[in-house]
């Protein structure tokens, strides 16, 4: 008799463990449950960092995201330029915490119904910005839709691996120009400037540089700059070319005010 005794209260036990449990769950499921599903790492809501339903709207109505169907954006590439902070691009590049706290109402959730395929992506979500604001913030701002759009891929050969910014810090120069010119809209020029300006490298003098050439001109009474000549003075400012950079620009600005361009003037300059 005692035997079933402690039998039948280590069973009532067990089940009185089993209720609070239940419970316990069934208050955390009520509390977090939107937190679960909606979880990044989730492969249900999400491919890779990106969202797979829902749609998002701008104050005005304009829809500027559909993530039913891949990730589509707004016709207006100005738009596209302009949002990409808040909604990410389309290969998980630029995080985008703003879906995060949607993802909820994108994905059609509910903690009765659960997520189903026959909801998925059915919801939206409005923001509070207007999305022709943005376009002209970014606009006041001076960045080109087209200058975003090179800093938009720079930043996705970053986190891809595709290229790596630090090793350009150990090549010599001519390795880097080749590196950084090989990225999209960047020319020779510009990796030019940013060996000179970003890694301070001691001995850069553009050819291309419009500016260097008239200072170069200005200093030593040429009528025009081409290659042969420039690799005469570049080499003798060598190892020290960014140096002179920096003084044929101020040359060229008018620092000097008795040295003058002797490049010739066409007939429209001189009228």
């Amino acid at each position: 008799m005692k035997k079933v005794s402690r039998r039948a209260l280590f069973a009532l036990a067990l089940a009185v463990v089993l209720a609070v449990g239940t419970l316990a769950f069934c208050v955390k499921y009520a509390v977090n449950a939107d937190k679960w599903v909606t979880f990044s790492g989730s492969p249900h809501v999400y491919t890779g960092t990106n969202l797979t339903g829902g749609k998002i709207y701008d104050r005005t109505g304009a829809r500027i995201l559909n993530t039913t169907d891949g990730r589509v954006y707004s016709s207006d590439a100005a738009v596209r330029a302009a949002t990409v902070h808040l909604l990410g691009d389309r290969y998980g590049y630029i995080s985008a915490p703003l879906l995060g706290n949607f993802a909820e109402q994108m994905i059609g959730y509910d903690k009765i119904t659960g997520l189903s395929e026959a909801s998925k992506g059915t919801a939206s979500a409005r923001l509070t910005i207007s999305a022709d604001v943005q376009k002209a913030a970014l606009q006041a701002l001076g960045m080109t839709f087209r200058k975003a759009e090179y800093l938009t891929d720079l930043a996705g050969r970053i986190v891809d691996g595709s290229f790596d910014l630090e090793a350009v810090r150990s090549m010599d120069d001519a390795e880097a120009i080749r590196a950084l010119s090989g990225l999209k809209g960047i020319g020779v020029w510009t990796a030019e400037m940013i060996l000179l300006f970003c890694l301070q490298r001691p001995d850069i003098l553009s050819y291309d540089d419009l500016a260097i050439q008239r200072g170069l001109r200005m200093v030593y009474h040429h009528r025009a700059i081409d290659r042969r000549l420039f690799e005469k003075y570049r080499r003798r400012y060598s190892p020290y070319g960014s140096v002179a950079s920096l003084y044929l620009w101020a040359v060229s600005g008018g620092a000097i005010p008795e040295l003058k361009d002797y490049k010739p003037k066409n007939k429209r300059e001189a009228h």
